[in-house]
């Protein structure tokens, strides 16, 4: 009888932890481990990504949209080193993932040997809740089930460092003896409340409100019954962090939708006008997007104290859990008899789309971005799941999907990092293999890394019942939000060496490894390329030649900014026809007869933006 190894026993234990998937690369640093792959008939699967940091980002992924730890692994050094920037995004966005990460020989370690790097050094900051380097085999079960429990329950990155001698000794469990740290399996729920005492306080602030506005993140997602209950109570409007926008239903009518610089005009409005703020279950960073610091009286809900009392001179800081906390909230509210707020928050929100009907109808060379994507919006399928990359196409992910029912959808909220979306969408497929996923891409990213991640797609698309995965490529030529940013915040005009990007034929390389994709270049074609990828066989691609001058105008956009804009445009940016063009159109359509805005606030300082400069 062949004995058990230490890597035999890492995956059994993975499995009593319910593990299913490890997103990995191989090398010799985890040849053990891999080794024990083989002979466990590769459970938990061994899914192979194209490179770590996309193995570390489909883990992410996979978390996300699981509710499920996501694991990973890589060899040492620089095997290593390409997870750290998955693993932060993880950290960044609150999301449990276990890095299993192999190291030289303990003969070696301190020698300069091949491929040895401090590992406790490098991960010091993004797995600091937990980073452990097991040596010897009595180390386990104990080093496997702490970084399980503390990921879970601290919702963060932890890492197991295993020394590829390590790997290939028999396995010993601790013994009953002196030193020894014996570990068992599993933990169980739990949702920490406040005291009943601070509940009353925030009852109290919620009743004496006549304005509420109430913005949720991605910690009310298991609360949505009672906050709808809340809203409806209070005659309430919620917005929402980027991280929340699945967390509640975009067609509800007084949501809305997604707040800060990728955020709406009726957001917007709900935070500079409220005269009450309630927070659940959000870090939203921006608290400029916030009303004003003696505007509004405050209550926050968050379950991690490390988080709470952050952003804004909140009046009472709960923690807790936010549906627990808020089913102890609601039976202490009072009913709002009088309803304008609400009806003025639902009159926003309802101009607001129509807003955005008419952005997306406006004329582009050769496609406007917001039509392609505002196309997709009435086309989702119920249990569709989306991702979003960072750059220009977050805005329209934003602003322009109303996710529904059970839509799950999610970016790259706090390390905002390129590349996200592809790989997220694979680890939601491995996470949900019966639902479609949908991501958004730009093509920065694309050839950033999502081309390759589409040979990941390629292997595994016969294990999904459900084989749709569209990646749509908003393909501009340009770093486009980076150009943007560039206009609006410095006045600088676009550098072409650093923002003009090759046009790659994204579809035809889809096809040339067995999925399917096409391009697209008239507005006439848009919905049926959409119709096409959703009743597609195969993982799909949509080439989409979309305009770089359609502007990502903020909610908020300022006459400096404006300013700025026309400085970098006047000083020769290589787009300025076309930027002013498209510019004053997009705008334009706030303004449109039966869309002024009549409900501003006296004396909250105008939105210049308005005037057209």
């Amino acid at each position: 009888m062949t004995s058990t190894k230490v890597s035999d026993h890492v995956l059994h234990r993975l499995r009593e932890w319910g593990v299913e998937h490890v997103f990995a690369y191989a090398g010799d640093g985890i040849n053990g481990l891999l080794a024990a792959w083989g002979r466990a008939d590769n459970k938990p699967k061994f899914v192979q990504a194209r490179h770590e940091e996309m193995a570390a980002l489909q883990a992410v992924g996979y978390a996300k949209f699981s509710g499920r730890v996501g694991v990973c692994a890589a060899t040492s050094g620089p095997g290593a080193i390409h997870l750290l920037n998955g693993l932060y995004d993880a950290k960044l966005d609150h999301v449990p993932v276990v890095a299993l990460v192999g190291q030289t020989n303990r003969s070696a370690m301190g020698g300069s040997y091949q491929q040895e790097v401090d590992l406790h050094s490098l991960y010091k900051d993004v797995a600091s809740d937990f980073c452990e380097t097991a040596t010897v085999p009595e180390q386990l079960p104990n080093l496997i089930d702490r970084a399980m429990r503390t990921a879970y329950a601290k919702r963060t990155v932890t890492a197991i460092i295993l020394p590829a001698d390590v790997q290939d000794l028999d396995y010993s469990p601790p013994t009953h003896a002196f030193k020894m740290v014996p570990s068992s399996l599993g933990m169980s729920r739990y949702a920490p409340v406040p005291a009943d005492e601070d509940v009353a306080r925030a009852a109290e602030v919620l009743n004496a409100g006549e304005r509420v506005a109430v913005l949720i993140g991605q910690g009310a997602a298991g609360a949505r019954a009672e906050v709808e209950r809340l809203a409806d109570v209070l005659g309430a409007g919620v917005a929402k962090a980027l991280l929340g926008k699945d967390a509640l239903p975009d067609d509800l009518p007084y949501v809305t939708g997604a707040i800060g610089l990728l955020g709406t005009r009726p957001s917007y409005e709900l935070m500079r006008e409220c005269d009450t703020l309630l927070v659940i279950g959000s870090s939203f960073p921006y608290s400029q997007f916030l009303p004003e610091p003696d505007q509004a009286r405050a209550v926050q809900i968050d379950i991690d104290p490390h988080m709470i009392g952050l952003r804004y001179p909140f009046e009472v800081n709960l923690v807790g859990d936010a549906r627990e906390t808020l089913r102890r909230l609601l039976p202490r509210l009072h009913r709002k008899t009088d309803r304008a707020w609400r009806e003025k928050v639902e009159e926003n929100v309802a101009r607001w789309w129509e807003v955005m009907q008419r952005r997306a109808a406006v004329d582009a060379d050769p496609l406007n971005p917001e039509y392609v994507v505002h196309a997709l919006d009435g086309r989702l399928p119920d249990n569709a799941i989306l991702t979003a990359d960072s750059g220009s196409a977050a805005n329209w992910y934003a602003r322009h999907l109303r996710l529904r029912g059970g839509m799950r959808g999610s970016l790259s909220g706090t390390l905002a990092t390129m590349g996200p979306g592809v790989p997220y969408a694979i680890g939601a497929k491995f996470a949900h293999p019966d639902r479609p996923a949908i991501a958004l891409v730009g093509d920065g990213a694309m050839q950033m890394n999502g081309m390759m991640e589409l040979v990941t797609a390629a292997k595994y698309r016969h294990e999904w019942s459900d084989p749709r995965l569209v990646v749509a490529v908003l393909n501009n030529g340009d770093l486009n939000q980076v150009t943007w940013e560039m206009r609006a915040m410095s006045g600088a005009p676009q550098f072409e060496e650093s923002q003009h990007l090759p046009d790659l034929p994204y579809a035809d390389i889809a096809r040339s490894i067995g999925l399917d994709g096409v391009r697209v270049e008239k507005p006439k074609h848009v919905e049926a390329a959409w119709d096409r990828a959703l009743a597609a066989d195969r993982p799909f691609v949509i080439d989409f030649r979309t305009d770089p001058a359609v502007p990502p105008i903020p909610p908020h956009a300022t006459l400096d900014q404006i300013e700025a804009a026309a400085t970098a445009i006047l000083h020769g940016d290589s787009d300025t026809g076309s930027v002013l063009k498209q510019g004053l159109k997009a705008k334009v359509q706030e303004f449109l007869p039966g869309t002024r805005h009549r409900h501003d606030r006296p004396g909250a300082g105008r939105d210049d933006s308005a005037r057209g400069k």
